[in-house]
């Protein structure tokens, strides 16, 4: 169970408020498992959480600018993704 930490912990270590963390998991930010009445992220996710935290605290995005950000990014990251196959496509096509 070490790839993993609980809310608490996070809470203490980012100095973040609860409600921030359980916002995140109700929006689908944050993909959250339960156990035994705890809540735990998976390391996997800690650098989306991270973003978020800064985002919010730091330059004080609201909720709903998170996930358009969110969401922005994601488009982003598969247009990109698109792209770089599509490139590959037209390159085998030229030989």
């Amino acid at each position: 169970m070490n790839d993993r930490i609980s809310r608490e912990e996070l809470v203490k270590i980012y100095d973040i408020e609860i409600s921030f963390f359980d916002s995140l998991e109700e929006s689908g930010l944050l993909q959250v498992e339960h156990e035994n009445e705890t809540k735990y992220l998976r390391y996997d996710d800690l650098s989306a959480f991270e973003k978020f935290s800064n985002w919010h605290y730091d330059l004080d995005v609201n909720l709903p600018g998170l996930e358009i950000i969110h969401q922005l990014l994601t488009k982003l990251e598969n247009l990109q993704n698109e792209n770089k196959k599509l490139s590959r496509y037209i390159i085998i096509d030229d030989e």
